[in-house]
């Protein structure tokens, strides 16, 4: 598969400076360059605004829910929220394990769910991945390998990573994803750039409950419903660890719990739907 063309000159610049921000960003570093032409004896000064712009893109890629670097999913649209409806995401399976626990779980419940899948771990569980579309939950994007060094890949090995997991999981799905998650939710500024000619919006999250550190249950809950609203997006794990008190993934005491004190505030889960992406605005599509 190949990214459509553009048909437009101008739209490399909307991909990659996709934000005020960050054109204010590529600006500020014309103008420096051309202060360093014209006053290259204040060139400790024009290199220290630099800098600190640089380091204010980095901080902004290392808040998951930053909007800062481009379009980024963190609730869903109004129609839902509405209806008070919230999406339940589930990041890093598919896990042997757990995420078979969690179907049944999901199916006992009624409920649909979000899978953001790693690529090599649905590539090693085909017929897991194949039981999770089949019991009506949604496929997404998590990357390849979920390198904790995916941020700070160049464009080239970035588009490597999110398109060997897209062939993946297209295949394994039988549908393209159109969301995409970034390990841990970490990014840098042209991650939007790879995303939009492949028609993948960038997706993070309203709360999540820290299930990957943290073994009690209960907290898990309390952080994931204090002050819950709808339109909210939650995100779990369905891996392994960690495990609680008695030695079962925490996962799969906090995800009853969890459904339990949604039922009770009348507010009802669902898949994360695509109309959450393309609310965002317009990308190129991928064209097989």
């Amino acid at each position: 598969m190949t990214p459509t063309s553009s048909g437009s000159p101008g739209n490399w610049f909307a991909r990659w400076f996709p934000t005020v921000f960050l054109k204010l960003s590529f600006g500020l570093h014309l103008l420096g360059l051309a202060a360093l032409v014209a006053v290259p004896q204040r060139w400790a000064l024009i290199v220290g605004v630099v800098v600190v712009n640089h380091l204010l893109i980095g901080a902004a890629g290392m808040l998951p829910r930053s909007r800062l670097l481009g379009p980024n999913v963190r609730r869903l649209p109004h129609r839902f929220a509405a209806r008070g409806e919230i999406a339940l995401t589930l990041d890093d399976g598919p896990d042997p394990d757990v995420t078979p626990a969690v179907l049944e779980i999901l199916d006992q419940r009624g409920v649909k769910a979000t899978f953001f899948c790693i690529g090599r771990r649905a590539e090693a569980h085909p017929d897991l991945l194949a039981e999770i579309v089949r019991r009506g939950h949604r496929v997404e994007n998590h990357s390849y390998r979920h390198s904790n060094a995916f941020a700070l890949t160049g464009p080239s090995a970035m588009a490597r990573e999110i398109d060997r997991a897209q062939e993946v999981l297209a295949h394994l799905s039988g549908a393209e994803p159109v969301f995409f998650r970034a390990p841990a939710g970490i990014r840098c500024f042209w991650l939007q750039g790879v995303l939009a000619p492949r028609g993948l919006h960038l997706a993070s999250w309203t709360r999540r409950g820290y299930d990957t550190v943290t073994r009690d249950p209960v907290r898990i809950v309390r952080r994931l419903t204090r002050n819950l609203a709808a339109g909210d997006v939650i995100l779990l794990h369905d891996i392994s660890r960690p495990r609680d008190s008695t030695g079962r993934p925490v996962v799969l005491k906090a995800l009853p719990m969890l459904l339990d004190e949604i039922d009770a505030r009348n507010l009802r889960v669902i898949a994360l739907p695509p109309e959450a992406g393309t609310a965002q605005g317009p990308v190129t599509r991928f064209r097989s």
